[in-house]
């Protein structure tokens, strides 16, 4: 068997006041046991069904994370623990492919679920918005087959203010330093090869780039983040937000 992933005593004193209060119902199964079942399923990859009993009945684990899932708790926490201690002068985007595997497909309601075709073969692209300690500020699904620009989009509708915003030559669009400058944020992006004229661009800043990166790589630790094995997009985007709840929070 692997090895447990319980919550510490200190972990879950972080955790435990931004879990929901007086839900209507039956009395909740304990919080620290379901979630600690929930994060070992995002680490080692296993099906929900192989969570081991320790944690309880795998359905009562499931049956939590997904329920929570369609309440944006997990992606509205990670907005919360960022906006409360953001540091934003500096902010910088990127995006990164993850294959889907066969069991993320067939999702209910015809939906495309944020899967598509890219030259990976079936993936979903992660978009991720990270403040000047790296630390994920907003995260947002497309289709592997979406361009950056389209997550940008999504991503920049709900970025704070700031004064710089780092990319890479990926996003180099005129529309988009346009809408950068106008609300007082100024792009830090090299132009593409193929431009007429070259963009200056402010190099020294542009090297925390890496920490956009270096996010991703803590992120994919989380084998269920690594791969998509979740149907639901939603569902999808809550393991990510909870593995960068675990990662940079906690």
């Amino acid at each position: 068997m692997s090895q447990l992933s319980w919550l510490s005593d200190e972990q879950w004193a972080q955790l435990e006041p931004h879990l929901p209060k007086n839900q209507p119902g039956a009395r909740r199964v304990d919080d620290r046991r379901v979630i600690s079942g929930i994060i070992h399923v995002l680490r080692t990859g296993c099906r929900w069904c192989d969570c081991p009993a320790e944690y309880g009945p795998s359905t009562t684990i499931y049956n939590r994370f997904h329920r929570w899932s369609g309440r944006r708790f997990w992606t509205g926490l990670v907005e919360a623990l960022a906006a409360s201690g953001a540091v934003t002068k500096s902010m910088a985007i990127d995006s990164t492919y993850v294959k889907a595997h066969r069991s993320a497909h067939g999702g209910k309601g015809g939906k495309s679920q944020a899967i598509g075709k890219s030259r990976g073969g079936q993936t979903t692209k992660v978009h991720l918005l990270t403040g000047t300690l790296g630390r994920p500020h907003t995260l947002v699904l497309t289709p592997g087959n979406a361009s950056d620009m389209t997550g940008a989009d999504l991503l920049l509708s709900r970025m704070p203010k700031t004064r710089y915003l780092i990319a890479d030559k990926g996003y180099d669009a005129d529309r988009l330093r346009a809408s950068l400058r106008d609300r007082g944020t100024v792009p830090v992006i090299p132009g593409r090869t193929n431009r007429k004229r070259k963009v200056a661009y402010d190099r020294k800043r542009y090297r925390n780039r890496h920490l956009v990166e270096n996010a991703f790589c803590r992120l994919k630790d989380f084998r269920r983040v690594a791969t998509r094995y979740d149907k639901l997009a939603a569902n999808f985007l809550s393991a990510v937000a909870l593995a960068a709840i675990i990662a940079f929070w906690m």
